[in-house]
């Protein structure tokens, strides 16, 4: 597989994978099918946008390739349809979430790398792709972005991103440091939850007493 169809699938599966989390959230939520619409583009694409507006490429592969929106669009299918069945795995929304962020991780600062965007910016841009469709999904319903509470989430995503960087210095294939990249990122997420890890905190803060 070369460097366009892995980034390119990595792209579609991120997609669909957040759009995933932003329409079961909607149906847990008793938006109607057009709020569930919404909330699943929301949070399937704006991540995508941010890093190609911020890389100049214009329009975004979310306007310009009619995928993205399809994928969009079956998530938020799937989740009107088959919500119970999703709802049967142990907090959904989060697993949903934890897999897109490793894929937008590594597929953000793949991209980055590609565009030229040095080890550091293209890590940033990983990130920044990883953490902003969730963080509009969150805004949407009125809750406080998951990067910004108490669960560890941005970092996460910068796991992913760091290895994508290490995988290229390392002239390892592609599609193994895609691999683990996402894999670390979206386990070292989900076991962050379970284990009930934060990020630090500022000494006397509500949290750090």
């Amino acid at each position: 597989m070369d460097d366009v169809s892995l980034g390119l699938m990595l792209d579609l599966v991120g997609t669909f994978v957040f759009g995933l989390s932003g329409a079961t959230l909607a149906v847990r939520r008793d938006f109607d099918i057009f709020g569930i619409l919404v909330l699943a583009m929301a949070a399937a694409l704006a991540g995508g946008v941010i890093r190609d507006v911020l890389l100049g490429a214009t329009p975004p592969a979310a306007f310009s390739d009619t995928r993205y929106i399809g994928a969009a669009a079956l998530a938020a299918g799937a989740a009107f349809v088959g919500y119970r069945v999703i709802e049967r795995l142990a907090k959904p929304v989060m697993l949903l979430d934890a897999l897109g962020l490793g894929l937008f991780a590594v597929s953000g600062c793949r991209k980055a790398l590609e565009a030229g965007l040095d080890p550091m910016p293209a890590v940033i841009l990983g990130v920044v792709t990883a953490v902003g469709g969730g963080a509009l999904r969150d805004m949407l319903v009125a809750e406080p972005p998951r990067v910004l509470r108490e669960e560890v989430y941005a970092l996460a995503a910068l796991i992913g991103a760091i290895i994508v960087v290490a995988g290229e210095a390392m002239a390892l294939p592609p599609g193994w440091a895609a691999a683990i990249g996402v894999v670390m990122t979206a386990g070292f997420r989900i076991v962050s939850v379970w284990r009930g890890w934060n990020a630090p905190r500022a000494p006397g803060s509500g949290k750090a007493r």
